[in-house]
């Protein structure tokens, strides 16, 4: 049993986004999709494999004309360039065409890495998301971002190709560990404080189940998150305005993520930059103190590290920040909350404004 959302461009439906708790919609679901027509490649990282892509090979066996696997290292290091050549080559070898399909199932890195390669290989080839983490399921699956790492800029080199649909199967978070769930919940908490305080407040409110994983709680905030960035994306498919709201607390996140050298998950370094970010909206008088407060607890309240558990050195992370892809000239398109559920743009944080907020306690 699954429900779905539809995202849609230009008001014309695009593709959906499936919830469910199992793996045995998929094959129903990929059959509207011709796979009876339609070599299939399952793309994975070796974290995962042993986990889902037996069950899923077995979903799949017979149903398409072809199926085939690949599995590469997992890690945020293995997102670059060799990768997708090396996916190219599987491809090319396999005599992959126009018509066939791409299936990414794992992370984020997965989701981004075959989609990057779905929408290079041959100029563009269908694909499908199957998150198996929870930042995947609220995020990087939706919205058709795909991109990999270059030496150390994270998501240099990508393209915007949607998928052909997007199916989360919940089930897959028991078998997170904490720090990955953790991450997560960095994208979820943001979802909140930039579109929707109620559903911030909710957050608080049912933190416990979330955190025991309640599979029905999950299923309502996984589906509330993709639901606020569906309508963002929505509105602005290519980042040409409104969409950028969702880089809250990511180009200070981003740039601790890079001084650590990925000792921290993203979405820990993103919860770290949503803090920096609304101390930087307290200290321009948008944001209240207690508002402050209440933002900072919501991320404490869910574990997450702190500056204190990771100290960085402030004018290092900061100098990251000029090599940003969401500069504009010499300015930083840097994303402030007016209030909790109010983020907007603005283009004229300074390096000053970002080491007051470091030094905040």
């Amino acid at each position: 049993m699954c429900n779905a959302l539809t995202v849609h461009l230009n008001d014309e439906p695009i593709y959906d986004i499936f919830f469910a708790n199992d793996f045995n919609s998929l094959p129903e679901l990929l059959a509207g999709q011709g796979i009876a027509d339609r070599r299939v490649c399952i793309v994975t990282e070796s974290n995962v494999a042993p986990l889902y892509l037996d069950e899923i090979r077995n979903q799949l066996d017979g149903k398409c004309k072809e199926l085939i696997s690949i599995i590469f290292e997992a890690g945020e290091s293995q997102k670059n360039l060799d990768t997708v050549k090396m996916i190219y080559e599987k491809l090319i070898l396999a005599k992959f065409d126009r018509k066939d399909l791409l299936v990414a199932l794992g992370g984020g890195v997965t989701g981004d890495i075959t989609g990057f390669t779905a929408a290079t290989y041959l100029r563009g080839i269908d694909f499908v998301q199957i998150p198996t983490s929870l930042l995947a399921q609220v995020d990087s699956s939706i919205g058709g971002k795909t991109g990999v790492d270059f030496d150390s800029y994270k998501n240099m080199v990508g393209a915007f190709h949607m998928p052909k649909l997007v199916y989360i199967n919940v089930s897959t978070l028991t078998t997170l560990s904490d720090e990955q769930f953790i991450s997560g919940m960095g994208e979820i908490i943001k979802h909140g404080l930039i579109k929707d305080s109620a559903y911030f407040d909710w957050l608080i409110e049912n933190h416990d189940r979330i955190l025991a994983r309640d599979k029905d709680v999950l299923m309502e905030m996984i589906r509330v998150s993709c639901n606020i960035k569906r309508v963002v994306v929505e509105n602005d498919p290519t980042e040409k305005g409104d969409r950028a709201l969702l880089n809250f607390g990511h180009t200070l996140g981003h740039a601790i993520e890079r001084y650590l050298d990925l000792k921290l998950s993203h979405g820990a370094c993103v919860g770290i930059g949503c803090c920096l970010a609304s101390v930087i909206s307290y200290n321009r008088g948008d944001i209240t103190e207690d508002e402050l407060h209440k933002i900072i607890h919501a991320f404490d309240m869910f574990g997450f590290p702190t500056l204190k558990d990771y100290p960085v050195d402030a004018d290092a992370v900061i100098e990251y920040t000029k090599n940003d892809k969401k500069m504009v000239g010499d300015k930083i398109k840097f994303i402030l909350l007016h209030t909790i559920g109010d983020a907007y743009i603005n283009t004229n944080v300074v390096p000053d404004d970002m080491k007051k907020a470091f030094e905040w306690h």
